[in-house]
């Protein structure tokens, strides 16, 4: 995963992002599989060998600066850790590696508690569409997201579950798209 800052690029601007992207980086081993679009980054995800991560970055700079890039693999953590992973993730628009951490969290659960961490999960999926302007799927996505937290309430780990599905509900009804923190 490779973020660079982003330097004003909005979410309607990913495909011709990818594309640029892809253009750059021919001639060096690498693939960019994805990327979204967020205020603070631009995130592609990659797979390079290590060695040629910082020719990747060299070639990605006329897009924009570096601000961090991280080998990602299933990394077995502590539901608690995970969860502060996630609202980590989630309040920086790192919303797939929110929905990445959060499953492993749904894997821990049970009952009532894995529809309202499917129902978050889905929250960040939703978002990922909405970075890859992609809006159409995001709103759909919530909308089962809406579905999956029907009978949750209250606090969940610090997060205001009553607030996320109020702001939720509110994207549904209006039809605009805007991230939000937990």
């Amino acid at each position: 995963m490779v973020h660079l800052k982003n330097p004003g690029y909005l979410p309607r601007d990913a495909p011709v992002l990818l594309k640029r992207a892809d253009d750059l980086i021919l001639g060096i081993e690498a693939l960019i599989r994805d990327m979204r679009v967020s205020k603070k980054y631009l995130e592609f995800d990659v797979s390079t060998p290590m060695n040629c991560l910082d020719s990747l970055v060299e070639k990605l700079l006329p897009i924009g600066n570096l601000d961090h890039a991280r080998h990602l693999v299933e990394e077995k953590i502590g539901k608690e850790k995970a969860l502060n992973d996630a609202v980590f993730y989630f309040n920086n628009e790192r919303f797939w590696e929110c929905h990445e951490v959060l499953e492993s969290v749904w894997k821990q659960t049970y009952e009532g508690e894995k529809d309202l961490v499917q129902g978050i999960i889905l929250v960040a999926a939703a978002f990922v569409h909405y970075q890859k302007d992609e809006n159409q799927i995001c709103l759909s996505i919530m909308g089962r997201a809406m579905e999956k937290l029907a009978s949750s309430t209250g606090k969940y780990h610090g997060i205001d579950i009553d607030l996320f599905k109020k702001r939720v509900a509110g994207i549904l009804s209006s039809g605009g798209i805007s991230t939000f923190v937990i």
